[in-house]
């Protein structure tokens, strides 16, 4: 059984994601008469600079996975727990940066902590120059991760079980250490994991904060590869990331399997309360206050500078995005980037959860034989791959693989959602593992003594438990989609852009007006994040409860 779920999953990522890579990973250890030539890692690994490059990227990714917890827990905590007015809508202004183009974020926080900015103006300090910068802007991008993915199974836990704990004399910090926080645990580490794997691949924030001084893999991958057109190195640097990724899902997969356990689980709808007691009220109060500062105020900046035109505050930079002469860099008006992004993104997030929803339901059925096993916990690491690997090696792969019937989709519009649906399906996977994992077998186990076939179990007992992951993490896919920048910059058709390529063809042009057009289309793609989240969150069967 499980191994027939993960027919589909492993068929769409061994040839959109494992044959792409192979392929350009193979053009750059192979010479011109076709040997391997393995010398060029022994080069590369012993070299000073890669030990550099890989130490800062692991050391940034772990500050920032660790930060990102720190303030990202106790929100998870009050948006699923707790009852106030507003809690719907912030929720979805949350997740908005997670789908900003990177560089984008990298240039909102040079304008809060560089030179001229609110924070020299405020206080006299810049931090552009140091690395708290980076870590400040991956932590703006990632909150809504551990807020989504922890909050999504914490507002689902039946608090009498704590309740419980404490009638037996357990303190309150001790109830919720042993009864709650192991509950947890799954979530957690997948938020955590999600986190990690996408400051370690960072490459736009990087690129704008971090200047000379900071080179993550995939930077120095994309060096490599664009400006020095060393396919060789670029080759090498991507199996090193391939391992270092590798290593930490593995151990993330051994983790997991020992934490596995039925929870008791309830609607979400009975679980938010309004706020009671002073602790209460004061973590409410200092969530809501870190969330305006870390995600509002960035906004904010990102939506002023959007109005301040060419002569002045007003809507040139809007009105321009309608007009094709508006810029020499589009062929079609950039404001049709907005259809395009949606229309990508919804063919995307379809991919994704149907690869993402198999692969899930088939790392929940028991199996049996070590080899079964074995396979369906291998297959699990592999699907979070994409998010471990460089978007450049992505990217490049697809043009160079994906060129030749019957696999010719250079050409096709459907290369782009593909693409997407590769960074798409391992947020499906993560988001509804939790959740299926938690589901007592012994209520699949009593539907079938009853007569259930399968099917129905699934459709009787699964089904509307999972219904709310399963629009979590549609929501997760489509933010991701419409965000995805890194393969779609190379893959995109000239008169069919998205909307972080707008956005990016605007950035690498020279001067004010381009500046402000690409402010301008980062807020469309805010409001057109912010309204689709919002829709989903009002769209929900309301028996699931709030998310």
């Amino acid at each position: 059984m499980p191994l027939a779920l993960l027919a589909l999953p492993v068929a769409f990522f061994g040839v959109f994601f494992a044959y792409p890579v192979a392929a350009i990973v193979a053009r750059g250890l192979r010479t011109d008469a076709g040997r391997w030539h393995f010398g060029r890692l022994a080069d590369v690994l012993a070299a000073t600079d890669t030990a550099h490059v890989l130490w800062f990227t692991v050391w940034q990714a772990a500050a920032s996975t660790a930060l990102t917890l720190a303030l990202g827990l106790p929100a998870a905590y009050v948006f699923a727990r707790l009852d106030f007015p507003g809690r719907q809508l912030l929720r979805a202004v949350v997740t908005v940066p997670f789908v900003l183009p990177t560089v984008v974020v990298g240039s909102a926080f040079l304008a809060l902590l560089g030179r001229g900015g609110l924070l020299e103006e405020w206080a006299g300090l810049r931090l552009d120059t140091s690395v708290w910068a980076i870590l400040l802007a991956h932590v703006f991008i990632n909150y809504s991760v551990v807020v989504r993915t922890v909050g999504g199974l914490w507002s689902q836990l039946d608090p009498r079980q704590e309740e419980a704990a404490r009638v037996l004399g357990a303190s309150r910090l001790g109830a919720w250490r042993r009864v709650t926080l192991p509950a947890l645990a799954p979530s957690v580490g997948a938020a955590a994991l999600i986190v990690f794997l996408f400051t370690f691949t960072s490459f736009g924030v990087i690129q704008v904060l971090g200047g000379p001084r900071y080179a993550t893999l995939e930077v120095e991958i994309y060096r490599q590869t664009a400006a020095l057109l060393d396919l060789p190195t670029a080759a090498v640097l991507t199996l090193v990331q391939f391992a270092a990724v590798g290593t930490l899902l593995a151990l993330h997969a051994r983790t997991v399997s020992r934490r596995r356990a039925a929870l008791s689980m309830v609607d979400a709808a009975t679980v938010a309360r309004r706020p009671r007691g002073r602790a209460q009220w004061t973590l409410l109060c200092g969530v809501l206050t870190v969330t305006a500062l870390l995600v509002l105020v960035p906004l904010a900046v990102l939506t002023a500078r959007s109005f301040d035109g060419p002569d002045g505050w007003g809507l040139a930079n809007y009105r321009a995005l309608g007009e094709v002469s508006g810029s020499a860099t589009f062929t079609v008006p950039p404001l049709d980037a907005v259809g395009n992004s949606l229309a990508y993104a919804a063919v995307a997030t379809l991919i994704a959860l149907a690869a993402g929803g198999l692969a899930a339901a088939a790392l929940t059925v028991r199996t049996s034989g070590g080899a079964a096993v074995a396979l369906v916990r291998g297959f699990d690491s592999l699907l979070m791959l994409p998010l471990g690997t460089s978007a450049v090696t992505v990217g490049f792969g697809f043009l160079i693989a994906l060129d030749e019937p019957p696999l010719d989709l250079r050409s096709s519009w459907m290369i782009v959602p593909v693409a997407q649906a590769l960074v798409g399906v391992p947020f499906v996977i993560r988001t509804m593992l939790p959740v299926l994992r938690a589901v007592d077998v012994r209520l699949r186990e009593a539907a079938a003594v009853l007569g259930a076939s399968p099917l129905r179990a699934w459709r009787e007992v699964d089904l509307p438990l999972v219904r709310r992951a399963l629009l979590v993490a549609a929501g997760f896919a489509f933010a991701v989609s419409l965000g995805e920048f890194g393969a779609t910059v190379f893959i995109a058709r000239p008169d069919a852009p998205t909307l972080p390529v707008a956005v990016a063809r605007f950035l690498g042009r020279a001067g004010e007006v381009n500046y402000g057009q690409a402010m301008a289309m980062s807020t469309l793609l805010m409001l057109v994040c912010a309204a689709t989240l919002l829709v989903l969150e009002r769209l929900r069967p309301h028996s699931q409860g709030e998310f």
